[in-house]
């Protein structure tokens, strides 16, 4: 499934657009960092709360295909712009990590 697929099946907001035609295979689910960026399959869509710059390296760095901000997690100013600047897709919404992990898991 493409991100653009998964945005619209799970009507998820998009906060940055990057490459929506990149394939999801698995998710991935974390919020330490550096846990992440040694365990998270490329290829995945990252659901966490993570929404400062950091995240953005990390999410480049484990090459996944987006990053979901769940809960609403808000993105800071600089994760966006470094996100922009990455084309780094960033999403959100107001599912829990689990939530949207089993919603995705239907569709992949």
């Amino acid at each position: 499934m493409t991100v653009k697929d998964f945005i619209e099946k799970l009507n998820l907001k998009v906060l940055v657009e990057g490459e929506l035609d990149r394939e999801i295979d698995t998710c991935y689910i974390g919020d330490l960092l550096s846990w992440v960026m040694g365990r998270a399959p490329m290829d995945s869509a990252w659901l966490t709360v993570m929404g400062n710059i950091n995240s953005i390296a990390v999410a480049t760095l484990a090459d996944v295909s987006c990053i979901v901000l769940v809960e609403n997690a808000a993105l800071d100013e600089n994760a966006k712009a470094k996100a922009e600047m990455h084309e780094v897709t960033i999403l959100q919404t107001e599912l829990n990590s689990y939530a949207l992990a089993v919603e995705l898991s239907k569709l992949i």
